[in-house]
């Protein structure tokens, strides 16, 4: 029974750490996708400012 218990308790924590790394890699994720929108919006903003600036040329 004591080996049945282990095996039981080794096959949790390995399913934890999955979760765990899973959980991480979602979050790298989300926040490569608001790194990728906040770069798009800088560029936006300097886009229009050298567009003014061709303009008064």
């Amino acid at each position: 029974m004591d080996k049945i218990n282990q095996i039981f308790k080794s096959t949790t924590q390995v399913g934890k750490k999955r979760v765990a790394s899973t959980t991480k890699k979602t979050w790298r994720e989300i926040e490569s996708i608001r790194d990728k929108f906040q770069l798009e919006k800088d560029l936006r903003m300097y886009e229009d400012s050298l567009e003014y600036m061709l303009e008064e040329l």
